[in-house]
């Protein structure tokens, strides 16, 4: 019996992140509710709270399905994403890919950023996606210039995501100006990557 209530909730589960992630695609993030979500899914409003106990839990776990794959990059990848190019190359790299991370899921991430800036219970740098993009550009940014302050500039970088002008052309899908100002931004802090 256990083991059928464990494939019925593994099963409910992807019914729940398939449907907001369907409903995401077609309606801006404030129309994406969990009862909406809950009825697409073809489960209980009851279901989808009692698996990510809330929208926000709801939205951290889509976005963390759709991050793992850059943070395995990251980890265990080729260069210059993964281990093993200089710390500038690492660095235009990831911004580059969170860009495009962002462009591809404008509405997820509409959605996410929604989510934790209106939950009471966690602020943007305590949610572990952006807890983890940050001290990873933190330490490229320490590897490349132990003289600055890493940890704010990393904020900032990462912050830009989130103003206005920047997340309505990654919702419209339009990566590659940002990644190319994020490349501008990281050369000319850490310099240009050797020929």
């Amino acid at each position: 019996m256990e083991r059928q209530e464990r494939a019925d909730a593994a099963r409910n589960r992807r019914a729940i992140l398939r449907a907001a992630e369907e409903l995401l695609r077609r309606h801006p993030p404030d129309q994406v509710s969990v009862e909406r979500v809950a009825v697409a899914a073809g489960v209980g409003k009851g279901t989808v709270f009692h698996r990510f106990g809330s929208r926000t839990g709801l939205m951290r776990e889509l976005m963390s399905e759709r991050a793992r794959e850059l943070d395995k990059a990251v980890a265990e990848g080729p260069p210059p994403l993964g281990p093993g190019a200089p710390p500038v190359e690492r660095l235009v790299a990831f911004l580059g890919a969170v860009a495009e991370l962002a462009a591809r899921n404008g509405n997820l991430v509409a959605a996410h950023e929604h989510a934790v800036a209106t939950s009471r219970s966690e602020p943007r740098e305590t949610n572990p996606i952006y807890a983890g993009w940050h001290r990873h550009v933190t330490a490229l940014i320490t590897e490349g210039r132990p003289d600055v302050d890493a940890d704010e500039i990393a904020h900032l970088l990462l912050g830009s995501l989130h103003m206005e002008p920047i997340a309505s052309r990654l919702r419209a899908g339009d990566s590659a100006r940002l990644a190319r100002s994020f490349a501008a931004l990281a050369e000319g802090l850490l310099g240009r990557p050797a020929p």
